[in-house]
């Protein structure tokens, strides 16, 4: 048993020194356009003043819930840029938007083949409930090998956690789509096609929607846990009050988060709602 554990993890070590050596233009490449995403995101959040972002923010959650929930939506950002934390919020929501944007990218479509193919379903099942179990950190020790510190690392590692909720969800929302409809579509003669824009994908929708604020709570937590790779954003915030003993910082930085993650959960909840 010991020998097979030596010979693993001399492949595993194998496997990463060959792609560093070998393939290491590829992974500058991912780095670049990772980075490249990142900066534009970041640049539009840091682009208008504070007090600009925190009112729309509130003209939003007034829009999609309530008058009461939009001034402390509000209220709450402006909090975060008087704790001084401003540009490391926006910067965690460039981190965690820009990871959503390409896990739903990836996971959605993959979720409706799946859907369509019972096959793919099963053969995903084992794959996704693998990711899902393994903790999230483990996600971060191959990406600093290929890709070294910062913002990409972290928005690998984020893409992976954030993918299984939509996929699942997805392909849920696809296989329950009320089988009167689909005969009836059938007797009506509608193509392929028809029957997935006009009848699968509308019933699935508020489904695929609750698929896309499950991705996004599970990247906000990968974010903060990527602070260690110097991501950037609250989640280094804390990890650096976490190193020098700043119980002030790490509980600023934690109200921040929270503020964050309420926001953007009732947001996408009230748009499941509505569709």
């Amino acid at each position: 048993m010991e020998s097979f554990v030596s010979t693993f993890d001399t492949v595993v070590d194998d496997a990463l020194f060959w792609l560093t050596d070998h393939a290491a233009f590829v992974f500058d490449g991912i780095r670049a356009v990772l980075e490249g995403l990142y900066d534009a995101v970041l640049w539009l959040l840091m682009l208008p003043p504070f007090w600009a972002v925190a009112i729309v923010a509130g003209l939003i959650g007034w829009r999609a819930l309530s008058l009461g929930f939009g001034i402390g939506g509000a209220v709450a950002l402006l909090a975060c840029a008087a704790m001084g934390l401003w540009a490391e919020t926006m910067q965690t929501l460039a981190l965690v938007v820009a990871a959503s944007v390409i896990a739903l990218a990836i996971s959605v479509p993959l979720g409706v083949l799946a859907g369509l193919m019972p096959r793919l379903d099963r053969a995903l099942t084992p794959a996704l409930d693998l990711i899902q179990t393994l903790p999230p950190y483990i996600y971060l020790l191959p990406a600093i090998a290929l890709m070294g510190f910062g913002p990409a690392t972290a928005l690998v590692a984020t893409v992976i956690v954030a993918m299984p909720p939509a996929i699942r969800l997805t392909s849920l929302g696809i296989r329950q789509t009320p089988h009167e409809f689909i005969e009836l579509g059938h007797a009506t003669g509608a193509s392929s096609s028809q029957m997935f824009w006009k009848i699968r994908l509308p019933f699935a929708v508020p489904s695929i929607m609750a698929g896309i604020n499950q991705s996004l709570m599970m990247a906000f937590g990968m974010v903060v846990i990527a602070g260690i790779v110097g991501s950037g954003g609250l989640g280094e915030t804390i990890y650096g009050a976490i190193r020098t003993l700043d119980i002030a910082t790490s509980i600023n930085a934690s109200i921040a988060i929270v503020v964050l993650t309420m926001l953007l959960d009732r947001l996408t909840q009230a748009a499941a709602r509505r569709s």
